[in-house]
């Protein structure tokens, strides 16, 4: 087992990889407890697509030990809550709870990943669950030509596919497949144990140690193979009432040492009631009631994108205003943006170090990077850009080819 202190956290590594981390908040009531796994859509062959986040839902139905209700019952009787996400690169279970019983929420976790019952009735209709939730999707405008857009995007490879996957793989699924994906690549230097809040690492150590975690091996190896981000114009037609825009160019990685230059670009882009895109678009022209930009950072790419919704009879002139707002932008940064972006970032961070569940969420960046900055130091780092690195970060990334999704509804709509 080796151990560092990271300045504000304390981490550790057990024989077999698994990684344990700890954020102490000695004052905090709660505590936050999160494992994370270093596997996601990304990783799945095309006729396992969607099995991850299937995952993500088939632990919640019950153990070894418990069956779902007693699970479920177990969960709340510790009053505080429990979740779960599935990324592109990463899936987490989470909870949630009052310091004093951060041991039971723990042993819950692990019970529900080590030893999951996966029973093939809960699958047939949890199954039902997940159409469910990706019908909710095809009627979202919104996501579902984000979905398209990320296909377009990552085009022949495994970034683009959506993370529920679909209903052909989901159909072809049994619990043993299920169960095969799980001890494969829920288990050992896959593995990430995470905690904050009220909680030493001495003891979180100690119950990681002797429950079965150090005892897992994975049995799956990533082979993941960096993407190409493509250019060009993709044009559909839907059913829906807004027309759509998303653009998006490559950016800064998870691990970008340009990561605050990026920050403060996207937040004066588009990030903001107060940025350039809100206040060109919609609030001088009304041309757009959503218009903003956002980031996504992975492994080996990222992504800054625009997005924004209009109706079709404006939409060549949204498209327009937008194109030559990105061209102005590429030229000068309106004055006094970059220390107004960089405030907001500041107010951000400093804002989120009284969270529990954001402190141990950030430490899933571990899984990324071995050194973690803390709130602080970043805020530090975000007061030291200059407004001629933002300048020339904006320009090499917005005078760069993009792949634009143009989403108009289907005639008669």
């Amino acid at each position: 087992m080796s151990q560092e202190n990271n300045n504000f956290i304390e981490q550790s590594t057990l024989q077999n990889g698994v990684q344990v981390a700890t954020r102490e908040q000695p004052k905090a009531q709660s505590v936050a407890i999160g494992i994370f796994m270093d596997v996601g859509s990304r990783d799945e062959a095309e006729h396992q697509a969607g099995i991850a986040h299937a995952l993500e839902h088939m632990v919640f139905k019950g153990t070894d030990k418990l069956d779902v209700h007693q699970l479920a019952e177990s969960l709340d009787d510790l009053g505080g809550n429990a979740n779960a996400f599935t990324s592109r690169e990463r899936t987490c279970f989470h909870i949630h709870v009052l310091y004093e019983d951060w041991q039971k929420a723990l042993a819950l976790l692990s019970d529900m990943l080590l030893h999951p019952a996966l029973p093939e009735d809960e699958w047939l209709r949890e199954r039902e669950v997940i159409f469910s939730e990706m019908s909710m999707v095809d009627d979202n405008p919104d996501e579902w030509v984000y979905d398209q857009h990320l296909g377009q995007v990552f085009a022949k490879h495994t970034m683009g596919k959506p993370v529920l996957g679909s209903r052909d793989t989901l159909s072809s699924f049994s619990t043993q497949d299920l169960r095969e994906y799980l001890n494969a690549n829920y288990r050992g230097g896959h593995v990430l144990i995470a905690a904050s809040g009220r909680i030493s690492h001495q003891d979180l150590m100690a119950e990681v140690e002797q429950s079965a975690w150090g005892n897992t091996v994975s049995k799956q190896q990533k082979n993941r193979q960096a993407p190409t981000v493509c250019s060009g114009k993709h044009e559909m037609l839907r059913q829906m009432e807004q027309a759509q825009v998303v653009a998006s160019w490559a950016s800064a990685n998870v691990t970008s040492p340009e990561r605050p230059i990026a920050w403060i670009g996207n937040q004066l882009l588009g990030g903001s009631m107060s940025s350039i895109l809100f206040r060109e678009i919609r609030e001088k022209r009304g041309l757009a009631y959503s218009i903003g930009s956002h980031l996504s950072t992975y492994t080996d790419t990222g992504l800054l994108s625009i997005s924004c919704s209009t109706m079709p009879e404006q939409l060549e002139a949204c498209v327009g205003v937008l194109q030559q707002t990105i061209a102005d932008v590429c030229q000068k940064i309106p004055s006094g943006m970059v220390q107004r972006s960089q405030r907001q970032l500041t107010v951000q961070f400093r804002m989120g170090m009284d969270s529990v569940e954001g402190a141990m969420l950030q430490l899933g960046a571990l899984l990324d990077e071995s050194k973690l900055y803390s709130p602080l130091e970043w805020v530090d780092k975000v007061n030291a850009v200059q407004p001629e690195q933002v300048q020339r970060w904006l320009k090499k990334q917005l005078e760069a080819d993009a792949l634009w999704t143009i989403a108009t509804p289907e005639a008669g709509d």
